[in-house]
This record gives C-alpha cells, structure tokens and sequence, in this order.
C-alpha cells in the first residue's frame, strides 16, 4: 500500500512540475509577447524584432526589414548549431583565440586610458599655422572649392533677374535684400559666400552633380534648370581650382586633428618606452 501511494506521489508530482514548466513557457510567451519565429528550441518574439525596425516605415518596408533580420537570426543561429555538431572538440576550442582577444582589449583600453590622462588637447592657432606653412605638401585639392551665393527659383519667376543682380552685389543692403525677396519667391537660397566649401558638397545642395556644376559657370554665374521647370543657380565669390594649395581656414580643422593624432602616437612610443625601462629598473625584464 505504501509503495503504490508513493508511486502516486512520484507520478502527482511530474505531472505538476510539467503543469508548472507549461505555465512558465505560457507566462514568458505572455510577457515577451507572440512568437515570429523558432529555430529548434530558440525562439524569436515580436517584442524583439520590433527593436529593430526604424520607426517611420511603411509597412511595406517594415515587412522586408523584419524579413532580412529573421532570416539573419536564423541563420546565424543555425550556423553555430552546424558548428557545434560537426566541429571536433579541439576544433570547439577557442579558448586560446579568446585569451588573445581579452589581452588586446585590455592593452588597447589601458592604452586609452593612458593617452586620455595625459593628452594635451589644446592646439593653437600659431601651431597651426607652422603645421601648415611647414607642410604645404600635405594640403593639395583633389577638387575646386568655393565661396558662393544659391539658389532654387521657378525659371519663370518675374523676381529672377532682380535676385540675380542683388546676389552678385558687394553691397550689404543689396545682398539683404535679396535674402529678403528670395525668402518669399525662392524654393532655397543660401548665402556661403563667406565660407569655402567643396564643389561636390555645393552640387549636391542644388541638385546636381559638381562637373555640370562647373562646367556651367560663366561671368561667376552658374546656370542649371531642371526638368520641374526650375532653374538652379549659383553665384561664384570666389574659386580655388584642384590642385592648388587649399587656404587655411579651410584645413585648420584637419590640421588640428592631425596635430592631435601625432601627439596620440608620441604617447604610445612613450608608453612603450618607460614600461621596457621600469621594468628593467626592477628586474621584471630581463634579457639573457
């Protein structure tokens, strides 16, 4: 009797752990919402794969974006899984490769950390100036850069050649006016005569690529219209064409990053150096 009571017990109690084993499953499913995918025992919930859909799609879009991403959780999942099963256990091992990889991580942080605590970060415009007079070499343009004056405008607007002419004046009354008239009977228009910028940076603000852009230039103007019946057009302030030294201004940014980078590696040489040295202080290093 008692054996058969105990046989009941055993049995009561499997059946509730797999009660209990169903009501987590059911519980997580509940939580990490409906389930969109399942490679064997891994499963991928909704909640998930929403993380990684921009917001602001069409559904269209999303539906092709949530596509890629299953697939590409699947296979990855697969692929480990293939691994697992016919990689030799040798094979498995990565424990070396990890080792290696944790040692890098580590000399590359403490490296950071070195740097970031010693780093001197102020450049000044005289140490800009000698890296540039010092390195003419290094500041060729690979393409003309321009200070201009553009703009967007129906090519019927009866306010055309007034904003042509008020653009092009050297008069600051004049140019504010034609800001003011442009902000009315333009679609865009934008003054940078004041500012060197690419030439390819200026054709994609107006729509184009930069060789119709410069070839299109006459007497400082530039004039392209557009199949929506507009015409698009720049008025050149001044060019520098490629191959020439770029001015200053326009590379003191990149000189400054360029000072900063030496500065960077003149730490890591010194780094290097008084590690070898204190450890040889000490005798943590020595050669036989």
């Amino acid at each position: 009797m008692r054996r058969i009571a105990s046989i009941v017990l055993v049995c009561l109690a499997a059946v509730s752990c797999k009660m209990v084993n169903q009501l987590t499953d059911t519980a997580n499913e509940l939580f990490h919402g409906e389930v969109v995918a399942r490679v064997g025992e891994h499963k991928l919930h909704r909640a998930a794969l929403e993380q990684y859909i921009p917001a602001g799609l069409s559904s269209e879009d999303s539906a092709r974006v949530a596509q890629r991403y299953i697939h590409a959780w699947a296979e990855d999942l697969l692929l480990v899984e293939m691994a697992e099963e016919q990689l030799s256990a040798e094979e498995k091992d990565v424990s070396r490769e990890l080792e290696e990889y944790r040692r890098t991580l580590l000399k590359y942080r403490y490296g950071q950390l070195y740097i970031n605590q010693r780093l001197d970060t102020l450049v000044t415009q005289e140490e800009i100036e000698r890296y540039y007079k010092e390195n003419p070499e290094r500041f060729g343009l690979e393409r003309p850069i321009l200070k201009a004056r553009y703009m967007i405008i129906p090519a019927d607007s009866r306010s055309l050649k007034t904003l042509l002419k008020k653009m092009a004046s050297d008069d600051d009354s004049e140019l504010l006016e034609a800001e003011t008239l442009a902000s009315t009977v333009a679609i865009k228009y934008i003054d940078a005569a004041d500012t060197w910028q690419d030439a390819i940076t200026l054709a994609q603000d107006l729509g184009t690529d930069y060789k119709s852009l410069l070839g299109a230039i006459k007497n400082q103007f530039a004039k392209l219209p557009d199949d929506a019946g507009n015409l698009r057009v720049a008025y050149v302030v001044e060019m520098i064409p490629e191959g020439k030294t770029a001015p200053l201004e326009y590379v003191t940014e990149r000189i400054r990053d360029l000072i900063l980078s030496a500065r960077k590696h003149a730490l890591e040489s010194t780094l290097e150096q008084d590690l070898l040295e204190d450890a040889r202080k000490n005798n943590k290093f020595v050669i036989y």
